[in-house]
């Protein structure tokens, strides 16, 4: 535990004056039936004094471009932005994982229904480690293992690479993990390529527009148990949202228009649309990283 600890504070300190980012491939199935339909993204962990960021780097383009629009933003007059190169090879994660080394916290930032949800992790990562070792790219990598989120893992850590974190929420060895893999092998994530950036610039959050909502900018923080409960009721009630806004109940009074003739649209019809969709939708995505996190 010393040596973990003192390696964080190296970590810290020669994190202090810039950013170290590592980019993983990650491979995953994402049909437990399909063996041969793989997905990939290129994933990257940016770290920094404070704890790391693990997002998609499509995300993290589009995430640039957001905070470009309203940095330039100007009521009453035209911002030009400039969204060339942004369309290829999109990504296929849209959750971002956040360590906070300080307070020893890590959350997963996903988005459910429209809703943008921190969960705060709760399950801890039980390393055993093992003498093997193995040459991955330049660097001599040791074999550890661990059963976690309802899966057995082995990770691959390097400590000539001083920070005890990795991609996902995986952490806690003494040394870089740059590679790891679940048992079923539906899932990998392997570094292909690493650099340093320059500081990250803190910029206070300003009051947005007509109240408009970005990702990321406004979550509701939940413990494991709790999103549980909410994935459960979204299961039962996919278009819950939509009954609401029909009811005469609440109130509201909406008129809904396609964009094609712009005739409204039956809210029986979308109810139904929106169920199908999201069977469909739950059919197809039944192989989750994390299986413990939704049962």
């Amino acid at each position: 535990m010393k040596k973990l600890f003192a390696l964080l504070v190296l970590c810290t300190t020669m994190a202090t004056a810039q950013v170290h980012r590592f980019v993983y491939e990650y491979k995953y199935q994402p049909n437990s039936k399909l063996k041969d339909t793989i997905y990939q993204d290129l994933m990257a962990l940016d770290i920094d004094a404070k704890g790391s960021v693990y997002k998609s780097l499509h995300k993290i383009q589009t995430d640039s471009i957001k905070a470009e629009i309203w940095k330039n933003f100007k009521p009453g007059v035209t911002t030009k932005i400039d969204l060339s190169g942004t369309g290829s090879k999109k990504g296929t994660v849209s959750t971002s994982v956040i360590k906070d080394y300080a307070k020893n916290e890590v959350f997963l930032l996903k988005d459910l229904d429209g809703q943008n949800y921190k969960i705060k992790e709760e399950e801890k990562q039980l390393w055993k480690i093992s003498p093997e070792k193995k040459k991955i790219g330049n660097y001599t990598a040791q074999k550890a293992t661990t059963s976690w989120g309802g899966r057995d893992w082995t990770a691959w850590f390097v400590e000539e690479l001083p920070f005890p974190d990795g991609p996902y929420k995986f952490q806690g060895l003494p040394g870089l993990i740059v590679s790891i893999e679940d048992a079923t092998g539906g899932f990998k994530m392997n570094m292909i390529a690493n650099k340093k950036l320059q500081p990250k610039v803190e910029v206070k959050e300003k009051s947005q527009p007509n109240g408009l909502v970005f990702d990321g900018d406004k979550a509701i923080e939940i413990s494991e148990e709790k999103y549980k409960k909410v994935v459960k009721n979204y299961i039962a009630d996919p278009a819950k949202s939509i009954r609401e806004m029909a009811s005469p109940s609440s109130g509201n009074r909406v008129v809904v228009t396609s964009s094609v003739g712009g005739k409204p649209l039956d809210f029986k019809e979308m109810i139904k649309n929106k169920e199908e969709r999201v069977r469909k939708s739950l059919e197809f995505f039944d192989n989750s990283i994390e299986p413990t996190l939704i049962k």
